[in-house]
């Protein structure tokens, strides 16, 4: 999978998607049994092009408010505990996100890195803020 085209294919056909545009699309994960959605966390999926020349895919995911958490406390357990993504500030929102570049992208390449930063944001909501907002 090396194209764009080829990963929004892809994402349609596996994932719920919630908003499609051009050069991004949403989907919500689910958490919890089949009967019963515990929680969900969307998820942003986003092509960049890096140096206007490299097409890459971003991976964001928000789980909570800035002014809401001790942001230091929240830099102490991700770099404890997450092993794949990022923790940026986005406009209000704190955000875990990761990057690969499209060039040869395996799927697992993509798949294992999405779940982790799902589910991991979906954790620090969790831990963080107590509710089920993103």
């Amino acid at each position: 999978m090396a194209e764009w085209a080829d990963l929004v294919a892809f994402v349609r056909h596996e994932y719920r998607v919630v908003k499609d545009e051009p050069d991004e699309i949403r989907i919500r994960l689910s958490y919890g049994d089949d009967d019963f959605e515990e929680r969900a966390q969307t998820v942003v999926i986003a092509r960049e092009i890096f140096d206007r020349r490299e097409d890459w895919v971003q991976i964001a995911t928000p789980f909570a408010r800035v002014d809401e958490v001790d942001l230091a406390t929240v830099l102490t357990e991700i770099g404890n505990t997450i092993v794949v993504g990022g923790l940026v500030v986005m406009g209000d929102h704190l955000v875990l996100r990761h990057s690969l570049p499209l060039v040869n992208l395996d799927i697992n390449e993509f798949t294992d890195p999405l779940e982790l930063v799902a589910g991991s944001a979906e954790l620090l909501e969790q831990q963080f803020t107590g509710r089920d907002d993103y």
